[in-house]
């Protein structure tokens, strides 16, 4: 299945270049899920994405604007005159504007706003009261609502109203005269029960709940892991601002470890696979000559010992196994890491029974690898000095770059720093350092004392 996608889409990309293609394209695009519709057109090019897009029903644009990337909506939009960008906000939806308000420009923003109902004004203005990364901006007014005084029967007409395709309703949400959420009911607790009976008797009342200043990621991993197809999302005082689904949430969780990959090579999630040039380039400067002033400084250290590079060419041959050994036993013990904070599975009291761990296994790996080195250095250069060498450099950078993987992660979450975006550099630079100054440390010592 997964490949059959993949293959219609890599024939939609090539007939997007295809102008005797153009009908048959839309055709094929309206056929995918509004995702697979996103991933096509961000694999496209700017000038065939834009014309591909805007072969699509409206509907169809506005579903698939909201699963692209920011950086892909934005260059969609730049390249869309004042009537198009208005005909495309006319009647949107509050969710999709709260989506996509960011690329937006302000005017259209603005445009879009005022051809809002008061109800959905109100919506709008409760989202926007959240921050872009907490739960409460993003809950979803798609759901069913019963006030707690209810019957059976009442329930039941509502669920006989839903659509065919509708996703996630099976449970109603059931409020107080306040809007206070007081529980779920689910549509299988009513089968067979008498219409005259009050929905309160059958809330269930150990259904998780969804607060709205909770981080977007916690929330989603709540959702994740309860067993349910939505929970409440809730404001300070409970009162129900809307649901976030199971849907939802996965797709959440999925950028969330899509983003966290990213960060490891210093890049922005939301980058347009196509963006110009010039931002492209300007995004990547910083970690470009941040990554310079840390190569400087482990070439600082080497030129330290440049006297002993001199007179013993062996160790200038041998620099680079020591760094790239410590380099990536640290990067898998960071890897891990990360992982472990990402998913909450690391805690204060676990830091030490953790530090021991790495450093056992640092211990051990140095001890193995450092023999194996040690063993191939003198046959290489035939010095068993050289080989020792080596090896205690090897034992050391291990261990050190295992002590830093463990360390530097919990330090930058401390900073409130994403250990993902900057913690491979910091270990980079620690593992270099101390593997060059130990290596050409012990070279000085015993080959020029």
């Amino acid at each position: 299945m997964a490949e059959n996608q993949a293959l219609d889409i890599e024939e939609i990309v090539r007939d997007s270049f295809d102008e005797n293609e153009a009908e048959q394209l839309s055709d094929k695009l309206s056929q995918l899920e509004p995702e697979e519709i996103a991933i096509a057109l961000e694999a496209m090019p700017v000038e065939q994405r834009v014309s591909t897009w805007l072969g699509l029903h409206p509907e169809d644009q506005v579903a698939a604007l909201t699963y692209m990337r920011s950086d892909a909506r934005e260059n969609i939009f730049k390249q869309l005159d004042e009537q198009q960008l208005r005909s495309l906000v006319e009647g949107m939806e509050v969710d999709d504007l709260i989506e996509l308000l960011d690329e937006l420009p302000q005017r259209i923003y603005d445009y879009a706003c005022s051809r809002l109902d008061e109800s959905q004004r109100r919506w709008l203005d409760t989202a926007l009261a959240y921050d872009e990364d907490q739960c409460g901006r993003y809950a979803d007014h798609d759901m069913l609502i019963i006030n707690k005084n209810a019957k059976v029967r009442d329930a039941i007409r509502l669920f006989r109203q839903l659509a065919e395709d509708a996703e996630y309703h099976d449970a109603l949400f059931v409020v107080d005269r306040t809007g206070r959420y007081v529980g779920l009911v689910h549509a299988t607790q009513l089968l067979g029960l008498g219409s005259h009976l009050p929905v309160e008797t059958f809330i269930d009342d150990d259904a998780p709940v969804v607060e709205g200043a909770m981080e977007l990621d916690q929330g989603s991993d709540i959702v994740s892991r309860s067993g349910y197809t939505a929970l409440a999302v809730t404001d300070a005082e409970g009162k129900l601002l809307g649901r976030l689904s199971i849907g939802e949430a996965l797709e959440n969780v999925r950028r969330s470890l899509e983003s966290q990959f990213m960060h490891t090579a210093g890049l922005d999630e939301e980058e347009d696979l196509f963006a110009p040039v010039f931002n492209s380039a300007k995004r990547r400067a910083l970690w470009l000559g941040i990554n310079l002033l840390t190569a400087f400084l482990a070439a600082w250290t080497i030129g330290l010992f440049e006297a002993t590079l001199q007179q013993v060419v062996a160790l200038a041959v041998l620099m680079p196994i020591v760094a790239s050994m410590g380099g990536i036993a640290g990067s898998q013990t960071l890897t891990l890491m990360i992982r472990g904070l990402a998913l909450e599975q690391i805690t204060p009291k676990t830091y030490m029974t953790l530090l021991r761990k790495e450093l056992g296994v640092g211990a051990i790996n140095g001890v193995l690898w450092a023999l194996v080195i040690a063993v191939i250095t003198y046959f290489w250069f035939d010095d068993w000095i050289i080989g020792g060498i080596i090896g205690m450099a090897i034992v050391i950078n291990i261990v050190v770059a295992a002590l830093s993987g463990v360390l530097i992660p919990i330090w930058l979450e401390k900073l409130d720093i994403d250990p993902a975006l900057s913690g491979s550099v910091i270990l980079t630079t620690v593992t270099d350092v101390i593997g060059f100054f130990a290596f050409l440390g012990l070279g000085s010592l015993f080959l020029l004392a």
